[in-house]
């Protein structure tokens, strides 16, 4: 069993402001896609040109904040946003879902391409690549705020995470998705989108990518303790969030590859 290596969530306490790792995780990803954006912008195969960058970026973040919070209302606290309308407004008290954050940056794509007057699937394709980085550091801001740990296990690298009621030894599977969801992500989509491809195979690519890695993740990962497993006995709600992902990057994937043959 392997130390968990404590760190406090809170970055920077400053009175009663309390800034924690997990915020600053959010910045950091916002940073580097804009980064890798200003350094796609610079190709000419790409539908984004450079002095939209800024814009595009500040469009995904607000589809990121509105879209994961109303994801984790819809998919894993409907009933407490039933019973306490108020509560999706109480963004301090936690709760964001990656796939709600993925409709919600989709909105904002297609919002920014009409408002640019550039494609759709140039925005889509051009966002795709620079998202892995940011999931990756989210997963570590999980990691650090202990939050959505492993499934109890014996391997030698469990860990004990001191908030864990059971104080059981779990595996780190916040860093397990760090490593699948975000680097290995990003090192196969950024790499397979260096060349000019197709439309829609790059974010094709993206979803296929997340919602495989993301559903092998998920054997490893503790489920939520109100909501359980479900289909099947052993599936995840992520998991099943993770089914019309991939089929959805599946057709787009091979739908661009029809037309491009064409």
């Amino acid at each position: 069993m392997i130390d968990y290596p404590v760190i406090d969530p809170v970055a920077v306490s400053l009175g009663p402001l309390q800034i924690h790792w997990y915020g600053l995780t959010y910045l950091a990803g916002l940073f580097f896609a804009w980064w890798l954006g200003v350094r796609r912008a610079g190709r000419v195969d790409t539908a984004v040109a450079r002095d939209q960058v800024d814009d595009l970026i500040f469009y995904s973040a607000i589809g990121i904040v509105v879209g994961g919070r109303l994801g984790y209302a819809l998919f894993y606290g409907l009933d407490r946003w039933a019973s306490d309308p108020l509560w999706v407004f109480r963004v301090w008290e936690g709760g964001m879902a990656f796939h709600g954050g993925l409709l919600g940056v989709i909105a904002a794509l297609w919002f920014f391409s009409r408002r640019k007057g550039v494609t759709f699937a140039g925005v889509a394709d051009f966002v795709a690549p620079l998202a892995p980085l940011g999931l990756a550091l989210g997963r570590l801001g999980n990691f650090i705020g202990q939050e959505l740990w492993g499934r109890p296990t014996d391997v030698p690298w469990g860990m004990v995470f001191p908030r864990d009621p059971l104080a059981l030894p779990r595996h780190p599977s916040q860093l397990y998705q760090f490593a699948l969801e975000g680097c290995l992500l990003f090192i196969a989509v950024w790499l397979f989108s260096r060349r000019p491809r197709p439309d829609w195979s790059v974010a094709g690519l993206f979803l296929m990518g997340y919602g495989t890695l993301r559903f092998a993740a998920e054997f490893f990962r503790e489920p939520d303790a109100h909501i359980g497993f479900q289909a099947f006995g052993w599936m995840t709600r992520g998991q099943i969030l993770c089914v019309p992902m991939f089929l959805l990057g599946v057709w787009l994937f091979s739908h661009a590859y029809r037309n491009a043959s064409r």
